[in-house]
């Protein structure tokens, strides 16, 4: 059993267009010995139009844009990139590697060539399940700058190497070889046929959307619980508070333990309390609080920004 990485680098992507310039490989044996390592350029029929991951247009491929109009297209090297990913005795492997499936198939539609047919395993995935760290995309440089690992980025054939050499230091974190990495981590590999896409997926990643969504529906409840409370009738019984106009961070409106009693005690002594941030002139979080609302509180220069326990002084005093 081989190993197959690969990467493409697209000229433009837009929803229903992909237009490849580049795919790039690194075949291997079972022991991550290179057999095979090269970039497949191909004239991609259009214009270069690159964007990055925010959508700005910083990325810059190292290519020479120029040359590309001397590169076969698609459907001239379609049946040996398909023979590469179809070759059942390759595992294949790339990093996000359903961006670049999607746009293989994409360019079948385009030049209404037939179907790809093969499964695949993705790198990132792999990576994010292995340190149990499923908050945030993991770039190939992300994980390659700890493993010392140098590659020109962007570079298909790179790329494809550094997701090899990625692949090769988790088994060597898991001791065990690239066939039983999929089994030790728990995930099923994904599958294009037909032009239907199924991504791979992690068992202990949906036990992560699982926990999201039990969290969502928690924290959906206390916020119903907290308002409930905020837009009850409420009678002063002094204007201690008078003129002052509250709002709380999330994480302390979540917090109905504490912020229940808080609010109750700003209506009470004259405040008021506003869902907008915008409206208020005294903002209540932790001290150690660095979400969202809180930052933008910051930024916008609310007039007070003060702690629970601050507040809970101001009642007292």
């Amino acid at each position: 059993m081989n190993l197959l990485f690969f990467d493409i680098e697209c000229a433009s992507v837009y929803k229903t267009t992909a237009k490849i310039c580049a795919f790039g490989y690194v075949l291997c044996d079972e022991h991550f010995n290179i057999i095979e390592k090269e970039d497949i350029l191909i004239n991609p029929k259009g214009k270069f139009h690159l964007t990055d991951g925010s959508g700005g247009h910083g990325l810059v491929l190292p290519y020479e844009y120029g040359e590309f109009k001397k590169y076969p297209v698609f459907p001239q090297v379609y049946d040996r990139i398909k023979k590469l990913l179809e070759d059942r005795n390759n595992l294949v492997f790339g990093h996000a590697t359903l961006n670049d499936v999607n746009y293989l198939d994409l360019e079948t539609r385009r030049f209404h060539l037939p179907p790809f047919d093969f499964t695949f395993s993705d790198s990132q995935l792999m990576y994010m399940t292995s340190i149990g760290d499923f908050t945030r995309q993991f770039s190939l440089k992300d994980v390659t700058k700890n493993l010392d690992v140098e590659f020109t980025p962007h570079r298909a054939a790179d790329d494809a190497y550094a997701t090899m050499r990625v692949t090769e230091a988790l088994c060597k974190k898991h001791n065990c070889s690239c066939a039983e990495l999929e089994d030790v981590l728990r995930i099923k590999r994904g599958k294009i046929t037909n032009h239907r896409i199924i991504k791979p997926t992690s068992a202990a990643f949906g036990e992560y959307k699982n926990e999201c969504v039990r969290k969502k529906a928690e924290r959906a409840k206390c916020r119903s619980k907290f308002y409930g409370r905020v837009n009850r009738r409420h009678t002063a019984k002094s204007d201690k508070l008078k003129g002052m106009i509250f709002n709380f961070s999330r994480q302390l409106e979540y917090n109905t333990e504490v912020s229940i009693p808080l609010v109750d005690a700003v209506f009470l002594f004259g405040g008021k309390y506003t869902q907008k941030l915008a409206e208020c002139n005294t903002y209540v979080c932790e001290k150690d609080d660095d979400t969202a609302r809180t930052r933008k509180a910051i930024s916008d220069g609310v007039v007070r920004i003060i702690s629970p326990d601050e507040l809970r002084k101001m009642i007292d005093d």
